[in-house]
């Protein structure tokens, strides 16, 4: 295989595939399962409760895999810099299986109830916890220093692509059988652990034992503030998509507003995928170089458009708000991926690798909290406001967060490539997987 790949190229080292394969199939589990809790838990309450109490079992279930995360982050961003990485994936994945292959026997025996549900939604969530900044702060130790910013592009448009196209993968798979699309995920995370054992032994960052682990753990979020830079990408995504959380409410659209079930949902849920994949493709042949700053702010706002015209989806004719539901979440798709891609790219490049376990469980907090927190803030405003409502409104807040941010951080406005300062580069091993 490496011979038909141009000399130079991050997927020369076969550390570097085998963790690619493994991100993206526990990417691809993780979101898929993300979105059958989230219906599972819908249809089982609307069957005693009403849409606003339905709604309210969204935020929960989100809050649920929220919380673990928000508690956990000073510890795993630490863990990740003091413990081998390979081995914090492989813990943590192995958990991961066994939610997923617990979820998908109780529900194919049919005893699967919301408890259940909201614990096993704990256990991801603290798996995740622990998971994301060890697989975010290994892929530098993979490649040499030459190919460090083409692997982390690659690792993001990995990551993005896979945390889009998840859920459609996962709506599809219950809509053929429900606890098929659980058994999907734990199939998934199967594989990823196996290409988790794969990679041989990669270098491992300093440790500084000189200092209490209490005191380190306050040093990632100092070395966040610091770096305004980091910050206003970090923070930029929290606050735009913890606004704009159409996606969240997909189960609401398909039962209650777009009437078009379990199959319908697979189709929606697939739109940010489509997105995502075409803006991947095009940076596989035009990589972004220039205006990175600029290009992100753009696409967020373009992020919050798209989610108002999915929302406003409920005042269409019937025959036309579905295709313009899809579309608008296509764009959104694509939107988020730019967004990311920035993203990621930017904290990776300016991060010493000593401290990437600590920045990453930064980084991955705002994610959660932009996602399984969006989530518990769209169903609670939903089942306040309704879900119309809810989705629109938070659009608009993303546009208005957009604007702000770029006259409260200059520095992401004129950020004109990825280019890092020196702050020295990872180790890396040359050792190719099996």
């Amino acid at each position: 295989m490496s011979s038909l790949i141009p000399p130079g190229h991050p997927l020369r080292f076969g550390n570097f595939r085998a963790y690619l394969i493994g991100r993206m199939a526990a990417v691809l589990a993780q979101y898929g399962m993300m979105i059958v809790l989230g219906w599972q838990a819908y249809n089982i309450a609307r069957e005693t409760m009403t849409t606003a109490g339905a709604s309210a079992q969204l935020g929960l279930i989100g809050l649920a895999q929220f919380l673990p995360l928000f508690l956990l982050t000073p510890v795993t961003g630490w863990v990740a810099d003091h413990y081998d990485r390979r081995i914090i994936t492989r813990l943590t994945l192995a958990l991961l299986t066994a939610a997923s292959g617990l979820l998908a026997f109780a529900t194919y025996e049919g005893w699967v109830s919301l408890p259940l549900i909201f614990g096993m939604a704990v256990v991801v969530g603290t798996a995740r916890a622990f998971n994301g900044p060890a697989y975010g702060a290994l892929a530098p130790n993979l490649v040499p220093p030459q190919v460090l910013p083409n692997a982390i592009a690659i690792s993001a448009v990995v990551w993005q692509a896979g945390s889009i196209a998840g859920p459609a993968l996962g709506g599809y798979a219950y809509a053929a059988t429900p606890w098929g699309a659980y058994a999907l995920a734990a199939a998934l995370f199967s594989v990823a652990l196996i290409a988790m054992l794969m990679i041989g032994k990669v270098p491992q960052p300093p440790r500084d034992t000189s200092r209490h682990p209490i005191r380190q753990m306050i040093d990632g979020f100092a070395y966040v503030k610091g770096n305004r830079l980091v910050l206003a990408t970090i923070t930029l995504d929290l606050f735009a998509v913890l606004l704009a959380g159409a996606t969240a409410l997909l189960p609401v659209y398909a039962r209650d507003i777009l009437h078009v079930g379990s199959a319908g949902l697979g189709h929606l849920a697939a739109a940010p995928g489509i997105g995502a994949g075409l803006t991947a493709l095009w940076f596989s042949f035009r990589p972004m170089k220039t205006e990175v700053g600029l290009k992100m702010l753009g696409a967020v706002i373009l992020f919050g458009i798209a989610t108002i015209v999915f929302g406003s989806t409920a005042f269409m004719p019937r025959d036309i708000a579905v295709e313009t539901g899809i579309g608008a979440l296509i764009v959104l798709g694509g939107a988020d991926m730019v967004s990311v891609f920035v993203r990621q790219s930017l904290v990776q490049l300016h991060t010493p690798d000593a401290m990437r376990g600590r920045v990453s469980s930064l980084s991955q907090l705002t994610i959660s909290a932009s996602n399984e927190l969006g989530e518990a803030e769209s169903g609670f405003l939903a089942a306040l406001v309704g879900p119309v409502a809810a989705v629109i409104g938070g659009g608009v807040g993303a546009i208005i967060i957009t604007i702000l941010w770029a006259r409260l951080f200059p520095e992401l406005r004129l950020a004109r490539s990825f280019d890092p300062p020196d702050i020295g580069r990872a180790e890396f091993s040359q050792e190719k997987a099996p």
